[in-house]
């Protein structure tokens, strides 16, 4: 079977190390485990590298357009490759379960994120696998959309580590053993669970 696990983040240093981009860091840490980079693909505005978990094919993107426009750049991908809908995972920052969490899925509502709005558009299905990493809500009355743009705080970045590490076990989990075996294993409701 052929995989695609997309990235979700923004291109540009600028927000590399951001809540918003914990999806990018989770591709980035699955490549790395494998000893594979990252580099542009032909004709689409995306980074590729792939890998392969026993007999199965991945392939790991990064879009390299903005989150609210990404879509397209994995759709493509996925139908450059014959990936099903089913066969994608998208693992991206949730400010609606804590910090730390993680929780697996397939399909639902985007609540909001404009990253996933955009690949169900170009997907035209919501029924693709999830990856949802907590990043927490913002505080007080900040602005989400200020707060998932902030790098996370020095306090975090310990916790962040576990959590981008419990990500990319949870993709390499769905892609072995499936959605149910991956939410008994990995479903979690925080940093020290």
């Amino acid at each position: 079977m052929v995989w695609l696990v997309a990235g979700l983040g923004n291109p540009g240093d600028r927000y590399a190390r951001t809540r918003h981009n914990v999806g990018a860091v989770v591709a980035d840490e699955l490549a790395h485990r494998e000893g594979e980079r990252f580099r542009k693909a032909r004709f689409v505005p995306v980074e590729v590298a792939e890998i392969r978990f026993g007999d199965e094919h991945v392939w790991l993107a990064k879009s390299l357009r903005f989150m609210n426009e990404s879509g397209p750049s994995y759709a493509s991908t996925a139908k450059k490759h014959q990936i099903a809908p089913d066969h994608v995972i998208a693992v991206h920052d949730e400010i609606d379960i804590p910090f730390g969490a993680l929780k697996v899925k397939i399909g639902g509502s985007t609540a909001g994120h404009n990253g996933l709005k955009s690949l169900q558009q170009a997907l035209r299905t919501p029924d693709f696998l999830r990856v949802r990493v907590g990043v927490g809500r913002p505080p007080g009355r900040q602005d989400p959309a200020d707060f998932v743009l902030q790098p996370f705080a020095k306090r975090e970045e310990a916790d962040v580590a576990i959590l981008v590490d419990a990500a990319a076990d949870a993709v390499r989990s769905l892609i072995l053993d499936g959605l149910a075996a991956t939410q008994d294993k990995h479903n979690r409701s925080g940093a020290r669970d």
